[in-house]
């Protein structure tokens, strides 16, 4: 029985360790009003520009935003927007506790986004990045800083947004480790060979990725689930979470029934961010020893991504739902923060 007061109770004692790929995450809103003479390209009048901390570091931020701490570990370049992302960081003081490794051969991961301000779409992104793996050396450093941590966090996520910093042996040195101080493990999969997971505690698939590393259908509930099940088996994880974008999330757990979980009926422009919401709730829940279902349920309350762009601390909070000692009942979408 999940009693929710006791669990919320529970999360500001809670500290999540997130390590993955991090990225510079630049918005710029402006008006639309003429096609260039130089090319057959719309011409964007921009007004205004924002920066938040993406990729990973959005995991850490929603980790924050339910009132837990989170030790977050990655990498930055040597550039000027390895700096700017320390010093967003910087902002969250004690809430974020930032270890970020420099390597000076790859540049900081960096998305530019062009938006139409009046009808919020989304026109050109422009990327700067390296998604080759880190040397040695850097892999050396981030599994120090990680074993180092695990002693003092409850759970962990691995944010792999197949940049490189996420390689094969960052992520056994991490699972294993975490194994062995039973430590859950949350992992947000991009590789191409999931087999890299073995003995993670939940994997959080899309519909999408389930199907292709499963070689499965998943049109119906009962394909998705013994999709699940052959997934769970082959990685060696208690759980296997199937995020299905507008039709909810789908749980399967060993040795229970499998259980889907109905998305609210809001309406989205934009599901950007909504995985590592999900992430970041399941581990801070798991690290407060809610069970799987529960933190699920309470994961789909807290999305909401229905705007232009991702601000996990701003975007969601627990209050859509009602507070029961027997379960979490959620009575309607989660309200917007501002």
């Amino acid at each position: 029985m999940f009693n929710i007061d006791s669990a919320l109770d529970r999360i500001a004692s809670q500290t999540v360790l997130c390590i993955g790929d991090l990225m510079l995450d630049e918005f710029v809103y402006g008006e639309v009003s003429r096609v260039s003479p130089e090319a057959p390209a719309p011409v964007i009048a921009a007004k205004r520009s924002e920066i938040i901390i993406g990729g990973a570091g959005n995991v850490a931020r929603n980790v924050v935003s339910l009132g837990a701490r989170c030790i977050f570990i990655g990498v930055v370049g040597d550039d000027d927007a390895g700096q700017v992302i320390a010093k967003e960081f910087s902002g969250y003081k004690n809430a974020i506790e930032p270890h970020l490794i420099t390597d000076p051969s790859r540049p900081t991961t960096r998305k530019v986004r062009f938006v139409s301000e009046h009808y919020s779409t989304h026109l050109l992104r422009a990327d700067w990045e390296h998604a080759g793996p880190v040397s040695a050396h850097i892999e050396d450093a981030l599994i120090t800083r990680t074993k180092a941590a695990l002693a003092h966090v409850g759970a962990v996520v691995l944010s792999d947004y197949a940049k490189g910093v996420l390689t094969t042996r960052v992520i056994r040195a991490v699972i294993d480790e975490a194994r062995r101080l039973r430590k859950p493990v949350i992992v947000d999969p991009k590789a191409h060979d999931y087999a890299v997971y073995q003995g993670a505690t939940i994997i959080t698939p899309n519909r999408k990725e389930l199907s292709d590393h499963t070689r499965r259908p998943v049109s119906t509930d009962a394909e998705i689930a013994a999709a699940a099940a052959d997934l769970a088996s082959a990685v060696g994880s208690s759980a296997v979470l199937a995020t299905l974008s507008q039709d909810g999330m789908f749980l399967y757990v060993t040795g229970a029934e499998p259980v889907h979980i109905p998305a609210y009926p809001v309406k989205v422009r934009d599901v950007s961010g909504a995985g590592d919401t999900v992430v970041a709730t399941l581990a801070t829940l798991l690290a407060s020893k809610v069970d799987f279902e529960a933190a699920v349920r309470v994961a789909r309350a807290r999305v909401a991504v229905g705007r232009r762009r991702v601000r996990g601390e701003n975007r969601v909070r627990l209050e859509g739902c009602r507070r029961s000692r027997a379960r979490v009942a959620c009575a309607g979408p989660a309200r917007w923060l501002h």
